[in-house]
């Protein structure tokens, strides 16, 4: 009787023993993989990309990410340094700047960016890293290039104009002198309200390495746009007047708008609006 109920109590005991030792080996090999997978970027100086892939196929725009993690990849005011593609000639078909998703003073540093570019025809080409080089010697310059395909979007797109300020274009900063830069967008029979969103998207980081910047308050939205007989008025949140003092920002702001729908051969005037109001907006 005594044998029958020691080996009835030792089933559920072993079985619990060997629960026991699973549950201990199992974490202790989790703890153990965790340590490794977060120490790799510890481990691995330099630049990794982890998105594209060599010889991977990529359209626009391209989502590029990866980290950084010292022997002359640092970080520096929010950006790890850029990436351009060029085609087989060599010819640059765009560059955007790798934007720091971790904190950049503290190494690895991860990063992430979407590189727009433009292209009619598939091919071979290669992106380009730089790193960010506060100092401009060039001995503390560092560079990746990765061999990518590159795909042509399927979508139809068109291209239209925003425009920016730019003080080294302009070096008397005249408040109501704005420039164009280019944006490719999916085709749209609303190109006005397009060119619009690309104005209120601010420049690209690409664009603001050469001096472009905008004096329209992130977070502004338009309401309403309506083009009849010449005339584009548009209607934007309350947004567009905040923190607004000065004539020349005022300024700056109109010109902005008013160049980017006048590029329209339908639009010859502009109405601003803010929330319908159109006579005490935006007062120097």
């Amino acid at each position: 009787m005594q044998r029958v109920f020691s080996k009835i109590i030792s089933i559920p005991v072993l079985a619990g023993v060997l629960a026991v030792i699973i549950i201990i080996f199992l974490t202790t090999f989790l703890k153990s993989n965790d340590f490794q997978f977060n120490n790799l970027k510890e481990i691995k100086k330099g630049i990794t990309v982890n998105n594209p892939k060599a010889d991977e196929k990529i359209t626009s725009p391209a989502k590029v990410s990866g980290y950084v993690n010292g022997d002359g990849w640092i970080g520096f005011e929010g950006q790890v340094g850029t990436v351009e593609l060029v085609d087989e000639n060599n010819n640059s078909l765009g560059i955007a700047v790798l934007t720091a998703k971790t904190e950049w003073t503290s190494l690895p540093i991860e990063f992430e960016t979407n590189l727009e570019f433009n292209k009619i025809n598939e091919g071979k080409g290669t992106l380009i890293f730089r790193n960010e080089n506060p100092s401009g010697i060039d001995s503390n310059s560092r560079e990746l290039r990765l061999p990518v395909l590159i795909g042509v979007s399927s979508i139809e797109t068109i291209k239209l104009k925003a425009y920016f300020n730019n003080n080294n274009l302009d070096p008397d900063i005249l408040c109501n002198k704005v420039f164009e830069v280019e944006r490719t967008v999916p085709k749209t029979e609303g190109v006005a309200r397009a060119a619009l969103e690309e104005l209120l998207k601010g420049p690209t980081d690409a664009e603001k390495a050469i001096g472009y910047y905008t004096n329209i308050n992130a977070g502004t939205n338009i309401q309403k746009i309506v083009i009849e007989n010449g005339m584009a008025k548009v209607d934007f949140n309350a947004q567009l007047e905040k923190n607004t003092g000065g004539s020349c920002k005022v300024s700056a702001i109109r010109a902005q708008i008013t160049e980017t729908l006048k590029q329209f051969s339908t639009v010859k005037d502009v109405i601003i609006s803010i929330d319908g109001r159109t006579e005490d907006i935006l007062q120097p």
